[in-house]
């Protein structure tokens, strides 16, 4: 089997992207990769010690736990190995793409034991020619990641740089009150323009937990807070259920001007929106048209992605702070 090209390799990981994991993960790629590489080098090398490299790969079995899950352990690896072996350029690509972290240490240790057992020399070379192929293809998944991440720090770059460009030390609320309004308007062109994705929400929230972990970066957090919510008012703002025919929903009206309003600016709305204060939507309204949002919600993003889980968490912040003030008012 032919190694394939670099140029074969970045056209799949093209169309493959945005299947691959986000921020993190690349470091545990990365180190698969030079791991894997280096212990298939290794196992490949006449002058390595066969006695010393059988002890590598039984002790890779071994430290799986009981025999009866090294064995089905093995049995997995034989069956990816085999699948490909028989696949041709764009299937060996499709398989790698997909099943990306399973090129761990114990894959490529198993590999080698195929190798080894190997009686022609062609049969060994198609071995060779096959790690070399699956490695050219994780590396490009590695690197592809790397350009994906780095660019989605430009993005976060260009939402920030109305609060922090000529700033010594960030602070929030930012000094120049404009600069909020600027963030937001950056962020709904980026949204325009198909910027906001999730390798954007990864980076945020990545940067969102190490800021919140440092503890000594306050208004760092306080700003990238503001960077998702700006993201899920931005959002959720494309869709509007304010209307039924020729009907107004007062409910939905009412919720999407807080979808739409600075959190600063919640309590105010509610006192002058809900029944409770000057308003004509009651409670039990709010809390119905909140609900029919999150089901929608749910429904039109993925499952456990960064979009579903932030636009649901600011949805449930309006929720919380709702019933703050209906008990406040309520006395």
């Amino acid at each position: 089997m032919a190694a394939i090209s670099s140029v074969q390799c970045l056209s799949s990981c093209d169309s493959h992207h945005h299947q691959l994991p986000q921020s993190g993960s690349r470091w545990r790629l990365s180190s698969r990769v030079l791991v894997s590489s280096s212990l298939w080098k290794i196992s490949l090398l006449p002058k390595v010690d066969l006695k010393q490299r059988r002890h590598l790969m039984c002790a890779a079995v071994k430290g799986g736990g009981a025999s009866e899950g090294a064995f089905k352990k093995t049995v997995e690896l034989d069956r990816m190995i085999d699948a490909l072996k028989d696949a041709n350029s764009r299937e060996l690509e499709k398989l790698v793409v997909e099943n990306i972290l399973a090129f761990d240490e114990a894959f490529w240790l198993r590999l080698a034991a195929r190798s080894d057992t190997c009686v022609s020399d062609d049969d060994k070379k198609d071995y060779e020619e096959l790690a070399a192929s699956v490695m050219t293809i994780v590396d490009c998944v590695v690197n592809k990641t790397q350009e994906k991440i780095e660019s989605s720090t430009d993005v976060l770059k260009g939402i920030l740089k109305p609060a922090v460009e000529g700033v010594e030390e960030i602070s929030w609320p930012p000094r120049d009150p404009d600069a909020i309004n600027q963030m937001e308007k950056e962020m709904i062109q980026r949204e325009k323009e198909g910027q906001l994705d999730e390798g954007f929400l990864s980076e945020v929230s990545a940067q969102l937990r190490q800021a919140k972990e440092d503890k000594d970066k306050p208004g760092l957090a306080a700003m990238l807070q503001k960077v998702l919510q700006l993201y899920a008012a931005t959002v959720l703002s494309k869709r509007s259920y304010a209307k039924k025919g020729n009907e107004v929903v007062k409910a939905e009206q009412f919720l999407e001007t807080l979808i739409k309003a600075p959190e600063e600016q919640w309590n105010k709305i509610f006192l002058e929106g809900l029944t409770l204060g000057k308003g004509e939507v009651t409670p039990d309204e709010l809390s119905a048209v909140i609900k029919k949002r999150v089901e929608r919600t749910l429904i039109r993003t993925d499952g456990g992605s960064y979009e579903q889980r932030i636009l649901i968490e600011y949805l449930r912040g309006i929720e919380s702070r709702a019933n703050d003030v209906m008990k406040v008012l309520q006395g």
